[in-house]
């Protein structure tokens, strides 16, 4: 069996100035809720950056981007692309991120959607949105809502933003 793989962009913009902020809060970033009725009333651990399942010969970069428009309904950023690296979580997927300046407005996505049998066991099938909700979190309150595989992903990010 070969391992899941997942690829995806993390959107990050400055903080404001007068925040007060340490330099290693000087961002941030774009996360979704994970939607879905396993996820609806939960919120630490439940947030994500935008991202999903890769095959090669796919390139990683190229399903990040892919990803990150099927799941925001929004064109992928062109900034210059950070490298994160990997993470694996807990179910076992290895997650590759990048980092990409940029900005948008949270209403104007349109998340992509996926089906799956709910009630379980109901014989019915129901769609639900990818992403329920997309929000803007400095990095001490992404730390505190995202999978917590990938807080790696925002150490790095705050690495890369405190050494500019």
């Amino acid at each position: 069996m070969t391992e899941k793989r997942s690829a995806g962009l993390l959107l990050f913009r400055p903080a404001p100035e007068d925040t007060g902020r340490g330099a290693a809060d000087r961002a941030e970033v774009l996360l979704g809720h994970m939607g879905g009725p396993f996820w609806a009333r939960r919120d630490a651990g439940a947030w994500t950056l935008p991202k999903g399942e890769y095959e090669p010969p796919e390139e990683p970069w190229e399903a990040a981007r892919r990803e990150f428009a099927e799941e925001l309904g929004l064109p992928a950023p062109d900034g210059e692309p950070v490298p994160l690296g990997e993470v694996r979580q807990s179910g076992g997927k290895v997650v590759t991120a990048w980092a990409v300046r940029g900005d948008l407005d949270p209403r104007a996505v349109t998340p992509g959607t996926f089906t799956m049998e709910w009630p379980r066991g109901s014989g019915r099938t129901a769609a639900f949105p990818e992403l329920d909700r997309v929000a803007w979190f400095p990095l001490a309150g992404a730390r505190e809502r995202i999978v917590k595989a990938q807080t790696a992903f925002l150490d790095r990010l705050a690495e890369h933003v405190a050494a500019r």
